[in-house]
Formats: C-alpha cells, structure tokens, sequence
C-alpha cells in the first residue's frame, strides 16, 4: 500500500508542474486573443464609435501590471501574454485614434 501511494504521489509531482505549464500557455492563447476581434471589427468596418476609451485605458493598464509581474516572476507564460497583449491593446489605440476623427460628432 505504501508503494502505491508513493507511486501517485511521484506521478503528481511530475504531472503538475507539466499541468500548470500547459494551463500557462493555455491562459496566453486565450488572454492574448481576448482583443482580437475589436480590432478585426474595428479594421474592417473603420469605425470605432462603440469602443470605450476607459475599457480601452484599464485593459493597458492590466496588461503592463501584468507583464511587470510577469517580468519579476520570470514566468514566461505571463511574459509572453501580456506582450502580445500589450501589442494588440496598442493597435486598437491606434485605430481608436485614428478612426474617431473620421466619425462625425454626436450633438
């Protein structure tokens, strides 16, 4: 009985280091694409009128908080997240600038 356990408790300390990886790169699939279609929609249709410029300010924020973090931990998922991160939050900034002076003024 004392084997089995000894056994299970070796598997975990293989598995989980390896499950947390994979759960690090999942989580930078998904956090880096969380942008990705408002700037596809706002690429394609040049208009930027229902992008909020606070969602905008907060989501930069995070993403340099975040790769700060990520920086002091030497933890590359959180690196590579919120750099990608970073970029895509700069190009809709971009485009927000850019296509808000082609909308013509609420009264």
């Amino acid at each position: 009985m004392g084997r089995m356990s000894t056994g299970i408790l070796n598997s975990c300390d293989i598995l989980l280091p390896m499950l947390t990886t994979i759960v690090g790169y999942l989580a930078t699939v998904t956090g880096t694409c969380v942008m990705l279609p408002q700037v596809y929609k706002t690429f394609k249709t040049k208009s930027v009128e229902d992008v909020s410029w606070g969602m905008l300010i907060i989501y930069l924020f995070n993403g340099v908080f975040w790769l700060t973090y990520g920086l002091l931990l030497g933890a590359t998922p959180l690196i590579v997240t919120n750099a990608l991160a970073l970029i895509i939050c700069t190009t809709q900034i971009t485009l927000q600038v850019r296509y808000s002076r082609n909308q013509p003024k609420q009264p």
